[in-house]
């Protein structure tokens, strides 16, 4: 792909964390409309009471059996998991080059890892793959983001649409604390513009706190708030609010970083059941963790006063015991980092 000569410069505005991660409209690139700016279509997740306004108030009875219908259309509504591909990604912060056309393939279905010293610019690319970047003042890019071959940046790409098939689990566990475990694993969906029947969240609610390894710890207090929960049970309420908008491609930035062993362990175990499902991308800066939960590793590095570039990356086990440059042979034994 040729470099444009110039960044592109992106039009900011700021939002929470939280709300950029589910999946909010934040910006758009200078000077130009985004769709939905020029005019909005309506979505749908699956069969919806459109007279359902996200009522916080009925019961729900974990014991409860579904509609035999509901796993079926939710399972079409889903979309399989994506590759994604990161093309010739340089970045700023005003004047200030952070990454130098790094490329990065991410296979389908498969978990990639991030590693590599602090400020480097790992968590910048991260945020740079669901359109993150351009929320930070000043902050520009060039080169394309493919999600199964579309270009996230074209301007005819709905930025919520982005955000909803690449979801976003933060280094801190950010649960709305006004909102219920209940409410916050379905907060996505309102925030993306989704409407769904109340048995339909009912589902979800259970099928997202299964994925993050959740539902048994809280399934009698779906309706407590979920600021309430540990460290660890935030996190992972984190990662089901991601999951109940049926993300294809899902990124974490640190996630464990602030978590015990236990808790680590609990979301490491909700990474390996999502395999195949999802394509995660992870950035890390424990080894052992990469090389326990990654099929692929990317090692990013940043010279004195230069921007960050990837040194090598390819097959996990590979990198970790026969790479293929000194610096990364150094980096995953511990010899500086």
């Amino acid at each position: 792909m040729k470099m444009p000569s110039e960044p592109h410069t992106v039009a900011m505005t700021t939002l929470p964390d939280e709300a950029a991660g589910a999946g909010v409209h934040a910006g758009a690139r200078a000077g130009q409309q985004s769709p939905e700016q020029s005019g909005t279509a309506s979505q749908q997740l699956a069969v919806f009471d459109p007279a359902d306004p996200f009522d916080a108030g009925s019961t729900f009875d974990p014991e409860a059996t579904f509609d035999a219908g509901l796993e079926k259309r939710f399972s079409l509504a889903a979309q399989p998991a994506a590759g994604l591909e990161a093309e010739n990604i340089s970045a700023w912060f005003g004047e200030r080059k952070v990454l130098d056309r790094v490329s990065l393939s991410m296979p389908a279905g498969t978990v990639t890892a991030l590693i590599g010293p602090s400020g480097c610019g790992k968590s910048t690319f991260l945020r740079i793959l669901n359109r993150m970047h351009e929320m930070v003042p000043s902050a520009s890019l060039a080169g394309e983001v493919l999600l199964d071959g579309q270009d996230i940046y074209d301007p005819q790409q709905r930025i919520t649409a982005a955000r909803r098939n690449i979801g976003m689990v933060f280094q801190k566990a950010n649960p709305f604390p006004a909102m219920s475990i209940y409410e916050n694993t379905v907060a996505g969906l309102k925030l993306a513009g989704l409407k769904a029947s109340r048995a339909e969240k009912d589902f979800l609610v259970e099928d997202s706190l299964r994925k993050a390894s959740l539902w048994d710890e809280v399934k009698d207090r779906l309706h407590q708030p979920g600021g309430g929960l540990s460290g660890g049970q935030r996190q992972r309420l984190c990662i089901a609010r991601s999951l109940a908008v049926s993300p294809r491609v899902l990124l974490m930035d640190e996630p464990c970083s602030a978590l015990d062993p236990t808790s680590t362990r609990r979301v490491e175990e909700t990474i390996e059941s999502l395999r195949g499902e999802v394509t995660i991308v992870i950035v890390t800066h424990n080894m052992q963790q990469a090389a326990r939960v990654s099929d692929t590793c990317a090692f990013f590095l940043a010279a004195q006063n230069t921007p960050g570039v990837i040194v090598e990356h390819g097959d996990t086990n590979a990198m970790f015991s026969d790479p293929r440059d000194q610096r990364t042979n150094d980096y995953v034994n511990g010899r500086f980092g």
